[in-house]
């Protein structure tokens, strides 16, 4: 499917869904990720998200990444929900996993600039597997040298 020929909200929804396998939505006139069994994400603050994006990348775990003006949002497989404990830690140093019902809100484009103002650092690939969402927790707590 060609983005350039892309132009309204369901379209993208449907290219989110076919190309990569998100479960996208349109929503309120914007295209949604919702929260699901198959689909999550974890909010970041921004230099924390750049320095897992690092740790991850040195592993050769690819992980779609939405960037917004102070956070990031990692896409991931919800393997398992974490511990409260660790919930409760994660939220001490800004870290948020929001649960199943909730959604993100998409690009309606790949370019840096669009009217949601987010855009894909890492973008989804097709047919790729998103990683568990343990993976990226963990890489989230040592990236920021956490020592908790």
């Amino acid at each position: 499917m060609n983005v350039e020929k892309l132009r309204t909200v369901d379209d993208w929804a449907t290219y989110y869904r076919h190309e990569f396998g998100l479960p996208a939505t349109e929503r309120g006139g914007f295209v949604m990720l919702p929260i699901t069994s198959r689909a999550c994400v974890i909010h970041l603050p921004t230099e924390r998200a750049r320095a897992v994006r690092e740790l991850l990348d040195s592993r050769d775990v690819r992980v779609p990444v939405l960037a917004r003006q102070i956070r990031w949002s990692f896409v991931a497989y919800p393997d398992r929900r974490p511990d409260p404990e660790v919930v409760e830690m994660l939220h001490r140093i800004d870290i948020d996993i929001p649960g199943v019902g909730s959604a993100v809100m998409l690009p309606t484009g790949m370019g840096r600039w669009n009217r949601e103002g987010c855009n894909w650092v890492v973008p989804p690939e097709r047919d790729g597997l998103l990683p568990p969402l343990s993976s990226v927790i963990n890489a989230a707590l040592l990236a920021g040298g956490n020592r908790e």
